[in-house]
């Protein structure tokens, strides 16, 4: 694991090119481990999994757009993103992955792909920013209007999206009172990733997995929510995986590294959760932080 900037591809000839897909380098990076909770640190959800240069964005937290220019991801590299459900946390920086990179270097739509709600979502905010837009494409700056669409498809359970570098495939999870929120499978050339979303522990998603290269997935901390009200604690209980059941899920899961984030600790320190995932998972375990790269 490192921290810091994607690695940019070296310039190679141009038979070579035709060969990448094989020999595709796949990085995982954590543009955002946080929650609803205002934590400086962590920024809101939002994991891009980056393949042969191209990014694709699972959650779009508050400051998805900033974390991924951290992160060495260039503005007009944020074209594919994936919602796993639609709670604000999750959806808050759409507008700025829409509208940030049409404004610098994107010159192709937003392909965005979320749950049955997510074309209404994107058309208000297209319509929010309709005034904005038009001065933006009409007058002075004279902005690309394709970059200014978001082409959305609402995903089923199964494959929701392919291309040269990734078969993405979505897999339904229980969250709270959503009836349609969904992981997500990566299949790369060299990587197998399965990204939680919000989850309470679900045993499907381990067979997904099914000794998958990282196994990104939320927590939250048992010793922390004993702290709460019983309706929080009931919520939770019902919305989010506990530190031992993401290790009971690993256990069956099997990934070279699991991969945590979506911290909920409230007044527990992170020691103290890690100390709840090994109650029930002995194999390797990152604490994910921002910038994160895997």
């Amino acid at each position: 694991m490192s921290r810091g900037t994607v690695e940019k591809m070296s310039s190679l000839p141009h038979f070579i090119f035709a060969l990448l897909p094989i020999y595709a380098e796949t990085k995982l990076i954590l543009l955002g481990t946080g929650t609803p909770n205002a934590d400086p640190k962590r920024s809101g959800p939002a994991t891009a999994i980056v393949v042969n240069g191209s990014a694709y964005v699972v959650d779009l937290g508050p400051g998805v757009v900033r974390r991924a220019t951290a992160a060495g991801i260039s503005s007009d590299k944020l074209k594919v993103a994936f919602l796993t459900h639609l709670h604000s946390d999750h959806t808050a920086g759409l507008p700025d992955f829409y509208l940030t990179p049409a404004v610098l270097d994107r010159h192709a739509p937003l392909q965005l792909i979320g749950p049955k709600g997510t074309k209404a979502m994107a058309k208000h905010i297209e319509a929010a920013y309709r005034e904005d837009v038009s001065i933006r494409v009409k007058l002075f700056e004279q902005g690309d209007p394709k970059a200014y669409r978001i082409d959305v498809t609402e995903a089923r359970p199964g494959i929701v999206f392919k291309d040269a570098n990734v078969t993405v495939t979505a897999i339904p999870v229980p969250h709270a009172g959503w009836k349609h929120s969904f992981a997500y499978l990566f299949q790369t050339p060299d990587k197998r990733i399965v990204v939680s979303g919000d989850t309470t522990y679900h045993e499907p998603l381990a067979r997904s997995c099914n000794g998958c290269d990282f196994l990104v997935h939320e927590v939250y901390s048992e010793a922390g929510l004993e702290k709460r009200t019983p309706q929080w604690q009931r919520y939770h209980r019902n919305a989010h995986t506990s530190g031992p059941d993401v290790g009971r899920l690993a256990t069956i899961a099997q990934p070279k590294l699991l991969v945590l984030t979506h911290f909920l600790l409230w007044t527990a320190s992170e020691a103290q959760l890690e100390s709840e995932v090994r109650q029930t998972w002995k194999g390797p375990l990152a604490m994910g932080k921002d910038l994160d790269v895997f």
